[in-house]
């Protein structure tokens, strides 16, 4: 058990970091300093108790992401219920589920959703606040909606009298082994599963990332990933508010644009991201400067590589506000070749490995000591891994591990529990991987996206595509398996075709290439049969992850 005790954290952060700026709207004019903070859970407790509801109560939070999205996820675990987080992206349907599964008392949710949702179909749900001003949207009893405010102002003014302060935050008494968070996953197999999370899962991410001295006290840090995903509301919110830093929340799609003016604008000391946001930036940025026939021959010339080496990594870094100190890849594998290109050029590159049942860290190492194929070092005093294979350095098996960070179970669902830990106690991550002697953790692939070949040989999707999306004119690819035979279905990079005046009827001839160059950087057992264009991007999760199980039987 972690001895620091999760809440108490936070009240300690709120009373030294006061008057420290906490969370910001970086498109819009919502700010909060620490005292800020501390003073809304203040009156949002207030609330709770006036619509009775108690510790231990379920609290569904959805909405875009905004700097209220962060006060309301304090307010509900400083208060002592459990915060159920749903991602934005999720229809209506789903949320509808999601909020009746939890069985959720309360819900504070953006005006966007709410008015899609049908209350009536809310059973369970006693009142609604907007999180755009915490106003109330609905109660069940009428006469508490037509009194609330006035009642909550009335007894603030009663505790609070002359204003709230330092001295006045308390917080009940919640031990780390409280359950505190059930975060309903949205992966590539296609099935919702609300995961248990109890404070002291959340403290092992928050501890482990204070020793790391990467964030630090008056740090600034840009939030462009979703805070309802278990890997952005860790690193962008949990870990910030408990170190004195100060976040700003995009608030829009990330897109490269956007992004490289934010990043300007706010100059990041550290930078959480997804392998996509990167590829994106190489592909774009990078591989064009590479291809010139001027810098290829450069390239050649001893000495000087090193020199274009360092230009290209300012370039880059400028390009990301110039004052991080790291950026950690998460959430997805990495395209092995932007990976190694990174590392090259010694730009501060990390991939850590984590999964929402692990809230969600299991591995990470520090940009110095980053091996460019794997996903970092299990996290040392928090967690353990075993390799379930009989050699474990050579032949991947399913990565199993245990530890602070790992979930108590799925929620009203002990059947998908019990399939996900070993009779010991392991828990089942269903990658695939294998290990070195320093507990670097190597992955392979997913466990059910393995594809078996005829002649007995495993072969990892993932591996070729990452190998495919290099080609020429190849925006995303998909390998899947046909009849017994390996197909690539590819979505064409339509601007790198537009741009270069080719007719998209060409694309069939280029894509015959692609194959025929991707084979020979394949073993005979992997080679792909042919590639089929795809007419859009594939559907993903929040993480960008291709949802794989929409395409199995296309």
């Amino acid at each position: 058990m972690i001895k620091e005790n999760l809440i108490e954290k936070y009240a300690q952060s709120f009373r030294d970091n006061w008057e420290l700026p906490s969370l910001t709207d970086y498109q819009g004019v919502t700010s909060y300093t620490f005292g800020g903070v501390a003073d809304e859970i203040a009156r949002l407790h207030l609330v709770f108790e006036y619509f009775d509801v108690r510790q231990g109560d379920k609290i569904a939070l959805t909405g875009k992401d905004c700097a209220r999205w962060g006060v309301a996820y304090m307010a509900v675990i400083t208060y002592g219920a459990v915060v159920v987080p749903i991602l934005q992206d999720f229809n209506p349907n789903d949320i509808q589920h999601i909020v009746n599964h939890s069985e959720s008392k309360f819900l504070i949710v953006s005006q966007k959703i709410w008015e899609i949702l049908d209350v009536d179909s809310l059973s369970g749900v006693s009142a609604v606040l907007s999180l755009k001003d915490f106003s109330c949207l609905y109660c069940r009893e009428r006469y508490k909606y037509d009194d609330y405010q006035a009642v909550v102002n009335k007894r603030y003014v009663e505790l609070y009298p002359d204003g709230f302060g330092k001295e006045n935050i308390k917080y009940p008494d919640i031990p780390n082994d409280t359950l505190i968070e059930i975060n309903y996953t949205s992966g590539t197999t296609g099935f919702s599963k609300g995961v248990m999370l109890t404070a002291n899962n959340l403290a092992g991410n928050v501890t482990y990332a204070e020793t790391l001295n990467l964030m630090f006290r008056g740090d600034t840090e840009l939030c462009f990933l979703p805070l309802a995903h278990a890997y952005s509301c860790a690193f962008n919110l949990l870990v910030p508010m408990a170190t004195g830093a100060h976040v700003y929340i995009l608030g829009k799609m990330p897109t490269p644009k956007i992004l490289l003016q934010a990043f300007a604008d706010v100059k990041p000391n550290l930078i959480i991201t997804v392998p996509l946001i990167l590829e994106k930036v190489y592909k774009k940025m990078i591989l064009p400067l590479l291809n010139k026939r001027a810098m290829k021959l450069a390239l050649t010339v001893p000495y000087l590589d090193h020199r274009i080496y360092s230009f290209i990594c300012k370039k880059l870094t400028d390009a990301l506000g110039g004052r991080f100190c790291e950026v950690i890849v998460g959430g997805a594998p990495m395209n092995q070749e932007v990976t190694d290109f990174l590392c090259k050029i010694k730009f501060p590159v990390t991939i850590g490995y984590g999964m929402t049942e692990c809230a969600p860290l299991i591995s990470y190492s520090n940009h110095a000591v980053f091996e460019p194929q794997s996903c970092g070092h299990i996290l040392k005093e928090i967690m353990d891994v075993r390799i379930e294979s009989e050699n474990p350095y050579e032949v991947a098996g399913e990565i199993q591990v245990r530890g602070e960070n790992v979930m108590l179970g799925y929620y009203k669902n002990e059947e998908s529990t019990r399939q996900s830990f070993t009779e010991d106690g392991w828990l089942k991550t269903g990658d695939l991987g294998t290990i070195d002697s320093e507990k670097r953790i190597y992955i392979r692939g997913r466990n059910k996206t393995m594809i078996l070949s005829s002649n007995g040989q495993n072969i990892y999707p993932e591996e070729l595509e990452s190998k495919l999306n290099n080609m020429p004119f190849v925006h995303e690819s998909l390998v899947i398996e046909r009849n017994g035979k390996i197909v690539a279905l590819v979505y064409p990079d339509y601007e790198q075709v537009d741009s270069m005046g080719i007719r998209h009827e060409e694309l069939y001839l280029l894509m015959e290439q692609n194959c025929k160059e991707v084979n020979r950087l394949l073993a005979p057992y992997e080679q792909v049969s042919r590639i089929e264009l795809y007419p859009t991007e594939f559907e993903k999760t929040p993480k960008k992850s291709i949802k794989r199980y929409l395409y199995t039987g296309f």
